[in-house]
C-alpha cells in the first residue's frame, strides 16, 4: 500500500515553492528516521549572496526542522551573485550543515564561470530534461566534470503524453506514458524528480523498477528532441 513519504525517500524543495514547512511536517509524522530521507533545497534568486545565502539556508533548515540538509542547490544562476552565494555553499558544506552542494538551471558556460571561482566542483546540476528537451551539450559536460544529472519536468509537464512514439512504447512495453519517460531517463543514468499531486499518478510513476527500454527504444525517444521549454531559458530570464 502507498503511505506516501514511506515510498518516496527523496524530496525536493525549495524557498520559492513554499513546501518547506509542509515536508518537514510530514516527515515528523511518518516516524520514518531522518537519515532515510534524502531532503533536497535551494536558495532563491533574491537571497543569493554570501551572507544572503547563509541566513536564507538557517531559514529553509528552521522550516525543515532538520539539523542538515542533504542537497543545497543554487535555484537560477543570478548574475553578478552565484559566485559569492557558492562561496557561502561551499562553507555550510565544510561545517555538515549541508551534506551536498550543486545548481539549478545552469547551462555549461555558468559552471565553467562558477568553476574559475570555485574550491568544490557541484556535485549535482539540476536543470529542465525531458525528450523535447534533452541537452546532450550540457549532459556532456557535466558527466566529464562528475557533476551528476538531475531533470526536472520529466514528464514535460503531460504534454509527451499523447505523442505517437510514446503512446507505442507504451503498448509494448505494457506501461503508461509517464513510466516510459521515468524509465528513459533512468536508462540514461539520470536523476529525475516527477511531480504529481494526485494520490494515484504518485503510485504510477513509482512503478517503473521493473522494466527496462532497449538501447535502440532509448535512442528513439532521444529522437524527439526539439529544443523545446516548459519553463524560462536560464540565458533570458528576467531574475
Amino acid at each position: 500500500m502507498f503511505t506516501g513519504i514511506e515510498e518516496y525517500r527523496s524530496l525536493d524543495t525549495a524557498s520559492l515553492y513554499d513546501n518547506e514547512k509542509g515536508v518537514g511536517c510530514a516527515l515528523r509524522e511518518s516516524g520514518v528516521p531522518r537519515e532515510k530521507v534524502f531532503i533536497t533545497t535551494k536558495v532563491w534568486n533574491a537571497d543569493q549572496g554570501y551572507r544572503e545565502t547563509l541566513k536564507a539556508f538557517d531559514q529553509s533548515r528552521k522550516k525543515l526542522g532538520v539539523e542538515y540538509i542533504d542537497l543545497y542547490l543554487i535555484h537560477w544562476p543570478v548574475k553578478g551573485r552565484y559566485v559569492e552565494t557558492w562561496k557561502a555553499m561551499e562553507e555550510l558544506l565544510d561545517n555538515g550543515a549541508a551534506r551536498a552542494i550543486g545548481v539549478s538551471n545552469f547551462t555549461v558556460h555558468h559552471l565553467e564561470d562558477l568553476m574559475l571561482n570555485a574550491s568544490i566542483i557541484p556535485m549535482v546540476n539540476q536543470f529542465e530534461l525531458h525528450p523535447r528537451l534533452y541537452q546532450a551539450g550540457l549532459i556532456e559536460f557535466c558527466r566529464s566534470k562528475n557533476i551528476r544529472v538531475e531533470g526536472w519536468a520529466p514528464l514535460m509537464r503531460g504534454r509527451l503524453e499523447r505523442d505517437p512514439l510514446i503512446l507505442g512504447l507504451g503498448k509494448k512495453y505494457g506501461r503508461t506514458p509517464s513510466q516510459i519517460l521515468i524509465r528513459w531517463a533512468l536508462d540514461h543514468g539520470f536523476i529525475t524528480i516527477p511531480k504529481s499531486v494526485r494520490r494515484e499518478r504518485i503510485e504510477e510513476n513509482a512503478q517503473v523498477f521493473d522494466f527496462t527500454l532497449s538501447v535502440d527504444d532509448v535512442r528513439l525517444v532521444d529522437s524527439l528532441d526539439r529544443g523545446e521549454r516548459t519553463g524560462p531559458d536560464p540565458d533570458n530570464f528576467n531574475f
